[in-house]
């Protein structure tokens, strides 16, 4: 049986989930720049979402505190991990629930199958859960015979679309409900042929579809947004019912939980769930957080298991800068102030965390040879710092990560060029004179010969000004 040693680095497994794109961040986010419905799907979602959630930010006073608090809280889970993860395990254990350890994807699928092969279901019903579409679940249940479903409203769509999710938080964003109402007609078992696109009546017609589903359904499989350590305790915030229905009317209940996910005590819970509402949905609190410890007699599953992740997480942890990725608490709150998400959308990232926070936890959780151009999805503009409510400093993150990105030896050549003119005043004034050639590269650059055009393919070549500093400061 293989253990697992946190500190030990060792990434994601290829071949297994969803943290690797197919193409380099760049062409992929050109397909969704050439879409305009996709842009304005993004423009009108991150546009209200960002208002909902400024508005409920300013009613509190101490916001800025809260965030500082949420920050130290994280750090404190870091340097304590192993001792915090020993006694959750201690605590689900003494409730009656039973911990297991998976070092990859690979292992928390087997673990998840075999658990479920043990019941003798053919279908689990799912809380919305980034963990299990990292580690590519439904895939591998789907390879033992076993059926998931969906119940989050966003990730059913997503699912019965055959689609990818491009939101943490709303992983249909990408949808309006025309295509959802596609969708529904296409691939919903049973649904009415004269369904609108009306939203309560897209609703409705889910709604009898997961009714059903739920009541027959015997396993359920969820995520966790927060493990409380010193009573086994764990939480899980919604906004639909769904999660609720699926921890409370199962006989099995199997939860998979990435190892960061853990806060020392109850007092520590209070600063994640004033938070996550306000920075996530823009509301004051979530309409349902359920919260559960171990089993009990007579109520709810009456057999829970605990799978922790670790999936890269340990690598991530190795690293003294990268490792505060690990604070995320998943609200998507830089997603959707970041100017390069809203315009080319998640799919674009490659991996099942978009966006900012995805452009530095997916290159570290899987290598950051592996997903090479994502550290450069951004305009370091640092807007998504300002909106993260535990203040992870995604541009800091994002440039280390970019020193660690292999360069091609031309780059390096670039490079030692310029720190030999740039040590050296006669050629570096001498370059500087020369510079005014670039006007004949025509506006912006753009008549650039290759491989030097491919730098303006993204980037204005500036204009140079008429005298340089030096000849203006001999003058004067």
């Amino acid at each position: 049986m293989s253990r697992t040693f946190l500190g030990m680095p060792a990434t994601a497994p290829r071949g297994v989930g969803h943290l690797r794109g197919e193409e380099p961040f760049p062409a992929a986010a050109r397909r969704g720049l050439a879409d305009p419905q996709l842009r304005r799907n993004l423009g009108h979602a991150t546009t209200t979402i960002r208002a909902k959630s400024g508005a409920v930010i300013g009613e509190l006073p101490d916001w800025q505190a809260l965030r500082a608090a949420g920050s130290a809280i994280k750090a404190d889970v870091l340097a304590r991990l192993p001792e915090l993860l020993e006694q959750l395990e201690a605590a689900v254990t003494a409730a009656g629930g039973t911990v297991h350890w998976a070092a990859d994807a690979v292992e928390a699928n087997r673990i998840v199958t075999d658990l479920v092969a043990a019941t003798g279901s053919d279908r689990v019903i799912k809380v919305k859960s980034m963990a299990t579409q990292e580690i590519g679940l439904n895939e591998a249940l789907e390879a033992a015979g076993i059926a998931a479903v969906e119940t989050d409203l966003a990730e059913l769509i997503v699912q019965l679309g055959e689609d990818r999710p491009s939101h943490i938080l709303v992983p249909a964003i990408h949808r309006n409900r025309a295509e959802i109402r596609e969708i529904f007609l296409r691939a919903m078992p049973g649904v009415d042929p004269s369904l609108t696109d009306d939203p309560p009546a897209l609703a409705a017609a889910a709604r009898r579809f997961l009714r059903e589903t739920f009541l027959a359904t015997r396993v359920a499989v969820s995520g966790v947004n927060f493990a409380v350590a010193e009573t086994g305790t764990l939480a899980v915030v919604e906004s639909e019912g769904n999660g609720r229905m699926c921890l409370t009317l199962p006989e099995t209940l199997i939860t998979v939980m990435g190892v960061e996910k853990v806060v020392p005590t109850w007092r520590d819970l209070e600063v994640f769930l004033q938070l996550l509402p306000r920075a996530s949905t823009g509301e004051r609190m979530n309409p349902y957080t359920s919260m559960w410890t171990g089993v009990t007699p007579g109520d709810g599953p009456q057999a829970f298991h605990l799978v922790l992740l670790d999936n890269g997480r340990s690598a991530v942890l190795a690293d003294e800068v990268g490792r505060q990725a690990l604070h995320c608490i998943r609200c998507s709150a830089c997603l959707n102030v970041c100017p390069v998400y809203e315009r080319t959308g998640g799919h674009a990232y490659g991996s099942v965390y978009p966006g900012p926070i995805g452009a530095v936890l997916s290159p570290q959780l899987t290598g950051v040879e592996d997903n090479a151009s994502l550290p450069y999805a951004s305009t370091l503009c640092g807007a998504c710092y300002d909106a993260c409510p535990v203040k992870i400093n995604i541009p800091e993150l994002l440039v280390h990560l970019r020193d660690q990105v292999p360069h091609p030896r031309s780059e390096a050549a670039a490079m030692a060029a310029a720190a030999y003119v740039m040590d050296r005043p006669a050629l570096y004034a001498a370059a500087q004179r020369a510079a005014r050639l670039s006007r004949l590269a025509g506006r912006r650059g753009r008549g650039l010969p290759p491989p030097l055009s491919g730098w303006t393919i993204g980037r204005d070549l500036p204009q140079p000004p008429p005298r340089t500093f030096r000849e203006w400061w001999a003058q004067r």
